[in-house]
């Protein structure tokens, strides 16, 4: 029987379902004999119990059952017989006026788009490059070096400056009343490392052992106290000790303490620019893929069907409330969070995903079992041991699917970048680094 299907806006589409009530009933008879094979009920012996009562109990649960799966059945076999590829669920409801011994119901849907890809060969993208230099290896191994520092005691007359270690105590009032937070004894902090305000380690620096002041100090607006935030409070601080910070050298020992093989300085150096280059490599596919998706999806054209974009703001949602409730936010779960706060992100997301869905299907770049074993091994490189890291992802379906988009993704990438105007940019490794 040939279906039809109503346009009713964009890609809402309605179609009507017809079910003889037979079919439904007799479907509905079977599963009540089958359940009454081993229902309990008080009173009656275990699969002895009479089909009226079998009915009584359970008829009306077992009814709406057997309509939805027969309904979900029409549905289904309609929208595959009219070659339509749904997008969510439908919604389905019933009709009046249904002629006797049958039942209508009206599915209302959304259909994906048709997706027109425009012509790559005008698309602009920026690709990025950076280089490992030697003074980000020199930054790195400073880093390294005060992961590894040890603090000694400095002498009493000694002042605190740069780099030291420092134990105070200190108490701040604003209009005269102690703060929450604003009080502590034996705090330590490090000297100019941002730890504390600005206005804070101004204070504290050039102060000696046993020495105490007031001051002064202005809380930023945007400060993450909300009820200290750009209020102006009163500090009193008491230096209890100073320690000097002490370097490991940049040494044999050094490198043997970080379990570099060779364990040379030389060996160091070129340990750290491996582990470098390869962080290097990530970051510049990871921008370079977004210009990429830019552009690809600037050139495309398509509506968006609302049930997808409604199903990734609820993914969204779900996320952010599972990051309050990992914050320790009290009843996160019922957190109210409206849905423009994503509406164009997912929006965003969704226009992506169907557009590379499209240039991935007209253009077989779909991943291939070399590329997902060459992804692998990459990502387990700069583990100790990548063999337990590679059979980890292999025996996980979850793991290799997101495996396996990062790859499509990679090809896609690929793909545009040799077809779109590519122009090149050099950006310093830092600038690189500070990029989220």
């Amino acid at each position: 029987m040939a279906v039809t299907v109503e346009t009713l806006e964009k890609l809402e589409r309605k179609m009507t379902l017809s079910l003889p009530v037979g079919t439904i009933q007799s479907e509905v008879d079977t599963r009540l004999k089958r359940m009454a094979r081993t229902v309990k009920m008080d009173g009656f012996r275990p699969g002895k119990v009479p089909m009226n009562v079998v009915a009584q109990r359970y008829g009306y649960s077992v009814h709406y059952e057997v309509m939805n799966d027969k309904v979900g059945e029409a549905f289904s076999a309609a929208a595959n017989e009219a070659k339509l590829r749904v997008a969510g669920q439908p919604r389905i409801s019933e009709k009046e006026g249904a002629p006797e011994g049958e039942m209508h119901f009206d599915a209302v849907f959304e259909v994906y788009p048709e997706v027109k890809l425009g012509e790559l060969s005008g698309a602009e993208v920026v690709k990025l490059s950076a280089e490992v230099s030697e003074a980000a290896i020199d930054k790195t191994i400073d880093i390294l070096r005060k992961q590894r520092r040890t603090f000694a005691q400095r002498a009493m007359d000694s002042a605190a400056q740069e780099g030291d270690r420092v134990t105070i105590d200190f108490e701040g009032k604003i209009d005269g009343e102690t703060f929450p937070g604003g009080k502590a004894d034996a705090f330590q902090f490090l000297v100019g490392e941002g730890q504390m305000l600005k206005e804070f380690e101004d204070a504290v620096r050039g102060m000696k052992s046993g020495e105490s002041k007031t001051f002064p100090l202005s809380f930023p607006a945007d400060y993450h106290g909300k009820d200290v935030a750009g209020k102006q409070a009163d500090f009193m601080v008491t230096l209890n000790k100073i320690e000097a910070a002490n370097l490991p050298e940049v040494n044999e020992a050094l490198a043997k303490s970080l379990g570099i093989a060779n364990e040379t300085v030389e060996g160091l150096r070129a340990d750290i620019r491996k582990n470098l280059e390869r962080e290097v490599k990530f970051r510049l596919l990871a921008r370079n893929k977004n210009a990429v998706m830019d552009a690809l999806v600037a050139t495309a054209e398509l509506d968006l069907p609302k049930s997808s974009v409604q199903a990734e703001l609820d993914r969204m949602i779900e996320a952010a409330r599972a990051d309050l409730k990992q914050r320790g936010i009290k009843d996160a779960d019922k957190a109210p969070i409206p849905d423009d706060i994503f509406r164009p992100q997912a929006e965003k997301r969704v226009r992506l995903g169907l557009v590379v869905a499209e240039l991935v299907r007209k253009n077989e770049l779909q991943a291939k079992p070399d590329q997902l074993k060459a992804h692998i091994e990459e990502l387990a490189a700069s583990y100790e041991k990548p063999q337990e890291v590679v059979r980890w992802y292999l025996g996980d379906n979850r793991r290799m699917a997101e495996v396996e988009s990062v790859v499509i993704e990679n090809n896609v990438t690929d793909f545009v970048l040799s077809k779109a105007k590519v122009s090149e940019k050099e950006i310093s490794f830092d600038d690189l680094m500070a990029q989220n």
